[in-house]
C-alpha cells in the first residue's frame, strides 16, 4: 500500500476540508489567474492565503517542500534557461551572455506563479474527496452535450488514485538501486534510464491489473454519484477571495 504523500487525501475538519468541491475547483482558477498576473506584492499575498490553507488543513511545510522537491528542481531549470535570454539593462555578463535587472525580475514572477498554482492545485487534492472531485467534474461537464463527464471524472480520479502509488513505486525502485550501489554509476545518463525502464514497467503492469479487475467486475461509468451541495461558507470564502485577487491585480 502507498504511504500517505502530500498529494494524497487526508482527512480532516478545517474550513479547506468543508468547502464544496466546485467551489474549490473554482478557487483554483481564480488564484492561478491572479498568480499569473500579478506583481510581486500581489503574489506574496497570494501566496500567504494560500500557506494559510495548507496549515489550516494540517500539512506541514516541511514535508510539503520534500513531496515537491523535484518540482523545485525543475523551477530552478526553468529559471536558469530563462534568466539569462531576456533582454534588458545588463547587471552581469558571463561567457558574453548577460544577466538583466528585468529578465530577473520576470524570471523570479514566473517561477513564484509556477509555484503558487502547484501550491494551491496540492491543497485541492489534500483536502477533497475523489468522490466529491468526481461529482465536481462531471457537473462541470453536464452542460457539454457531446462530452461524457462520467467518464472523465472516472479517469481523472483513477489517474489521481495512482500519483501516490507512483511516488511509492519511484521509492522501491530508488532503494532497490542504491541496495545495488548504483550510486558507483558516474554517468547521470545510465542511472536515468535504469531507474526510468523498471518505474515505468511497474507503473504499467499495473494499470493493466487495475484494468481487468475493472472489466472482471463489469464496471461502468454510469454509476449513482456524490451529490454537492453548497453552503453560506462556500459564498463567503468565494466572496473573500475574489475581493483579494482583484486587489492582488488591480492595486498591489
Amino acid at each position: 500500500m502507498a504511504e500517505l504523500t502530500a498529494f494524497s487525501y487526508r482527512m480532516g475538519f478545517s474550513i479547506v476540508h468543508s468547502l464544496d468541491a466546485r467551489f474549490k475547483l473554482l478557487f483554483l482558477v481564480i488564484i492561478g489567474v491572479s498568480g499569473l498576473k500579478a506583481s510581486p506584492a500581489g503574489l506574496l499575498l497570494l501566496f500567504v492565503l494560500v500557506l494559510s490553507g495548507l496549515i489550516n488543513a494540517g500539512i506541514r511545510l516541511q514535508d510539503l517542500f520534500k513531496e515537491l522537491r523535484f518540482f523545485l528542481c525543475f523551477l530552478l531549470f526553468v529559471f536558469a534557461i530563462r534568466v539569462f535570454s531576456t533582454d534588458g539593462t545588463g547587471l552581469i555578463e558571463i561567457y558574453g551572455i548577460s544577466l538583466s535587472a528585468g529578465g530577473l525580475k520576470e524570471v523570479l514572477l514566473v517561477c513564484l506563479s509556477l509555484l503558487l498554482i502547484a501550491l494551491s492545485g496540492l491543497l485541492f487534492v489534500a483536502t477533497t474527496r475523489m468522490l466529491e472531485i468526481k461529482a465536481a467534474i462531471e457537473w462541470i461537464l453536464k452542460p457539454f452535450p457531446f462530452v461524457s463527464g462520467s467518464r472523465i471524472s472516472t479517469m481523472t480520479g483513477l489517474m489521481m488514485r495512482f500519483i501516490p502509488v507512483i511516488m511509492e513505486q519511484a521509492k522501491e525502485t530508488s532503494d532497490a538501486q542504491k541496495a545495488r550501489c548504483i550510486e558507483n554509476r558516474k554517468n547521470p545518463l545510465y542511472r536515468m534510464v535504469k531507474f526510468a525502464i523498471p518505474l515505468l514497467r511497474r507503473t504499467f503492469d499495473d494499470a493493466g491489473r487495475i484494468a481487468i479487475a475493472m472489466e472482471a467486475r463489469c464496471y461502468s461509468d454510469i454509476r449513482t454519484g456524490y451529490k454537492l451541495s453548497s453552503k453560506k461558507n462556500d459564498w463567503m470564502v468565494l466572496f473573500v477571495i475574489i475581493l483579494i485577487c482583484m486587489a492582488t491585480v488591480a492595486y498591489l
